[in-house]
């Protein structure tokens, strides 16, 4: 269990700072204690699973980072485009398919004549 709580504080942090939040930055965006980020972040403890999730969506981290780190993330890029989108609503995602699609089209189109 060390080993989790290890993950999840490295993972934690990082992406904190990462986002440029102190720790009272991120209890109030999160809307938890600022004495359970220091605990998360030192090793201690065993967050409840409303609290994992209010930290994965305020730093906006990919939960796969915590729970299946062996995986390869994604490029940081690829991780924003899939925050970006992941906030949209449907109607938001419809309207912005076939414009991400001409944009992709183009780019491809361009350096396959460079």
């Amino acid at each position: 269990m060390k080993y989790c709580a290890e993950l999840l504080g490295k993972s934690i942090k990082k992406a904190r700072l990462e986002n440029e939040l102190t720790q009272v930055q991120l209890a109030a965006k999160a809307n938890i204690e600022v004495r359970t980020i220091i605990n998360i972040e030192k090793y201690r403890g065993n967050p409840k699973l409303e609290v994992l999730y209010s930290l994965i969506k305020a730093l906006k981290i990919d939960a796969r980072e915590i729970f299946n780190p062996e995986k390869p993330i994604e490029e940081p890029a690829i991780q924003h485009l899939h925050s970006l989108i992941d906030d949209c609503s449907n109607s938001e995602a419809k309207a912005l398919a076939p414009i991400i699609e001409a944009i992709l089209l183009a780019i491809r189109n361009n350096s396959v004549e460079k």
